[in-house]
């Protein structure tokens, strides 16, 4: 029997993605375990492993194809001693269910990257229900929106892989009317305020003259960060908290540090085994504050605050055209100099789209720096489903009254944006203390 390879969902979020290249061609046999095709999200690039034997029959999807949905077919592999070309002529309509090549994302340790009341993608789709009043075959995310949206989910006719509603039916549903709505649901919307929504593109469009521009088309990357950031201040009541840090006696125990560092042998020749930055000592200040502030380190579900046992700090990393953040786990436990090691390979993956899911989503916090650019201070949006975020301003030199005398000093300031669901001012404020105590007494991150 014909085995269908469909689009994985390679992290819990994740609603469709690029299939840059094929790494096997038709009539190849492939063994588990071997590498069929790059998957590229919005964040990355992911090798796809087959999990099944046979030799590929079709390859349905054609490399370089964009906005594939997950769980859409792909490729057919027949099984072996089955006929090649009787398989590739079946279309994948003789696999009972799509089968998944590639693990589900692994969990990460501290929250899952979705929401609360959001279940991670199935890995494989259960068997179409029948009639007699069972669950209505659909995706996860298809069932998510049409609860959202009131949706008498068994009203609407499915249009993926073996008649499976999937999002695509049910914002069609919501756009013609065709489901009818659940009354508790329907009124619950009806009681729920409006969004405002800004111009449409052509309003927009038709404020400059013609020719006067050209369009780039959003990539995902820059459709997700629009869509995370916009539930983030949609969603989230933030407020701010800014503290003056003193630097002198931090950039002097770097200066040390560094110049002790020991030498290793690389293709380059010698080089330090390490060189700490400033930001690795306020990764490491911020994830020692959370340790000794637990309350602070925790997230928000509609039916518990999720207290986080290991302070997971994601660092914002620039990219072309992006911003990713990933995470430096267990942050409170590492030495400096492992820190800035790890955060310099994950920072050049990150540039690489190599990075894998688990090491960019969760966190329990986040640093954002633009000290390197002059920018003394701003304000960050908390990057769900972390609550909170501090953000780093440049270290300048300021007159600073100690014992009454007027003395010059190097002072960095840190706006922190908390989420008022999950901390509260007096405990945002704690927090900023203890970041603060660790920035100018930096020794007491190395006991």
């Amino acid at each position: 029997m014909p085995i269908n390879i469909t689009m994985p969902a390679l992290s819990p979020t994740m609603e469709e993605g690029n299939l840059s290249k094929w790494l096997v061609k038709e009539g190849d046999k492939v063994k588990s375990g071997d590498v069929l095709a790059e998957i590229e999200t919005d964040k990355a690039t992911m090798e796809v492993e087959s999990v099944d034997e046979g030799t590929v029959a079709k390859l349905v999807v054609a490399a370089g194809t964009e906005g594939v949905k997950v769980n859409a077919l792909i490729a057919i592999l027949a099984a072996d001693g089955e006929d090649v070309s009787a398989a590739a002529s079946s279309g994948g309509g003789a696999s009972p269910a799509p089968k998944a090549e590639a693990a589900p994302a692994p969990k990460a340790e501290a929250a899952p990257a979705q929401k609360a009341s959001e279940p991670a993608p199935a890995a494989a789709a259960p068997a179409p229900a029948s009639s007699g009043g069972a669950r209505p075959f659909s995706s996860p995310l298809a069932r998510r929106l049409a609860k959202e949206a009131g949706l008498d989910l068994s009203a609407v006719s499915g249009s993926g892989p073996h008649g499976r509603v999937v999002k695509a039916d049910i914002e069609k549903a919501v756009a013609s009317g065709g489901a009818k709505p659940a009354p508790a649901a329907a009124a619950q919307a009806a009681a729920a305020p409006a969004i405002a929504k800004g111009p449409s593109d052509d309003t927009v469009l038709k404020l400059f003259p013609e020719g006067s521009y050209e369009l780039l088309p959003h990539d995902g990357m820059r459709k997700t960060i629009a869509s995370r950031l916009t539930e983030s201040s949609q969603t989230v009541p933030s407020y701010f908290v800014s503290m003056d840090c003193e630097l002198d006696a931090l950039m002097k125990l770097r200066a040390e540090i560094n110049k002790s560092s020991p030498m290793k042998k690389t293709d380059k020749g010698e080089v330090p085994a390490f060189k700490l930055s400033v930001n690795d000592f306020i990764i490491k200040a911020m994830a020692l504050a959370l340790r000794d502030v637990p309350m602070a380190n925790a997230s928000w579900t509609s039916t518990a605050r999720v207290l986080h046992k290991h302070a997971d700090v994601g660092v914002a990393v620039s990219i072309p055209d992006g911003l990713i953040t990933p995470i430096v786990r267990k942050a409170e436990t590492k030495t400096l100099s492992a820190i800035s090691n790890e955060v310099k390979d994950l920072a050049r993956r990150a540039r690489d789209k190599k990075l894998k899911p688990e090491e960019y989503q969760g966190g329990t916090t986040s640093v954002s720096n633009l000290g390197m650019f002059g920018v003394s201070n701003f304000t960050s949006i908390v990057n769900l489903p972390q609550a909170s975020i501090v953000s780093i301003g440049a270290g300048v030199e300021k007159p600073i009254v100690k014992n009454g005398e007027i003395k010059v000093g190097t002072v960095m300031t840190a706006t922190f944006a908390f989420d008022h669901r999950v901390i509260d001012g007096a405990l945002g404020a704690e927090l900023a203390s203890a970041f603060k105590r660790y920035i100018e007494n930096p020794m007491a991150m190395l006991v």
